[in-house]
């Protein structure tokens, strides 16, 4: 996209000299640099939204867990020694396989009162 921009716009109407200084306040500089920032903002929200996947599945770290449940690091530690969260310990490192998580969840709901009806 910078690309783009930049050859179609490199050829603007410019002093005849072949090398002017460009200084921060040209407009093509301006320009330029407004897109690259726009660039950078979307690798930002890509590398944050980006999920590992092994074989199919994605895993969830201690932290990612713990934000998406809105309990603290220590109750999943908890949940984890009283076996109630399924984990995976790899290197030192726990994993918890979110299809799992995703299930143990749905197990757990209870229906209210008037659904049984």
């Amino acid at each position: 996209m910078l690309s783009v921009y930049w050859n179609l716009h490199s050829e603007t109407k410019r002093s005849p000299m072949k090398n002017s200084l460009l200084s921060n306040s040209d407009k093509d500089v301006v320009t330029f640099f407004k897109l690259l920032e726009k660039a950078v903002e979307g690798l930002d929200s890509c590398r944050s939204q980006r999920r590992e996947v092994l074989n199919g599945e994605t895993y969830l770290t201690d932290k990612e867990l713990s934000e998406r449940l809105r309990i603290s690091r220590r109750t999943l530690q908890d949940y984890r020694s009283a076996g109630k969260i399924p984990y995976f310990l790899v290197c030192g490192k726990i994993l918890y396989k979110e299809s799992q998580i995703e299930k143990m969840i749905a197990d757990g709901y209870k229906k209210p009162i008037g659904e049984y009806l």
